[in-house]
């Protein structure tokens, strides 16, 4: 079975950059290639599941999405790191047009995306993680089934310190830094629990 790393992409893996399509606006963040590296070296594949509201909007098609996605696995490879597979959720309930306006499955935090890499994968959610800097990226993942780690960057920070001033208990299962600091503890439970 596989222990795989769902990732949230945009304030996660790269910085957070308004409907993000084109190659030359996409930047890495500190850490981010780093953190992948580490957990593929310890086994885990490596699945991206991104919301793509800027599909559904028309800013930017399908196409140009999985062209920057091909862009950034060659950015992370050049660091000895790589995503397996990408699975983004093209709708938006609101603002969608056409065909992308519609409420679904995929949309984070509900499991469509997921569902569809468990339909490829063979998971093995003891192991498994959800790493993103929203709290519907951990919602998702905790939906699914798994543990959510929420990361400083992108929205992490302003989430966390948001539901502290509101007095909420912490919804996710680890608060990270980066993304080096998720893979650490991530390898370090799995020793603590698995040997």
């Amino acid at each position: 079975m596989d222990k795989v790393i769902f990732l949230d992409r945009d304030g996660t893996i790269n910085k957070e950059v308004e409907y993000l399509y084109r190659p030359e606006d996409l930047v890495l963040l500190p850490g981010a290639a780093e953190g992948i590296a580490l957990m593929r070296q310890e086994g885990f594949r490596i699945l991206v599941v991104t919301n793509q509201a800027g599909i559904a909007r028309g800013y930017y098609t399908e196409e140009q999405m999985h062209r920057l996605h091909g862009y950034l696995n060659s950015e992370l490879k050049k660091r000895g790191a790589w995503i397996d597979d990408f699975y983004f959720c093209p709708h938006h309930p609101v603002h969608g047009i056409g065909e992308y306006k519609k409420v679904c499955r995929c949309r984070k935090p509900d499991t469509g995306m997921f569902e569809e890499a468990a339909a490829k994968y063979e998971i093995d959610k003891s192991r498994s993680w959800m790493i993103g800097d929203k709290r519907i990226d951990v919602l998702a993942g905790q939906n699914f089934g798994i543990p959510g780690i929420l990361v400083s960057t992108g929205y992490g920070a302003e989430t966390r310190a948001g539901a502290e001033r509101r007095g909420e208990e912490p919804f996710y299962d680890f608060y990270a830094e980066t993304l080096v600091d998720a893979a650490e503890y991530i390898i370090r439970k799995g020793k603590e629990e698995h040997g």
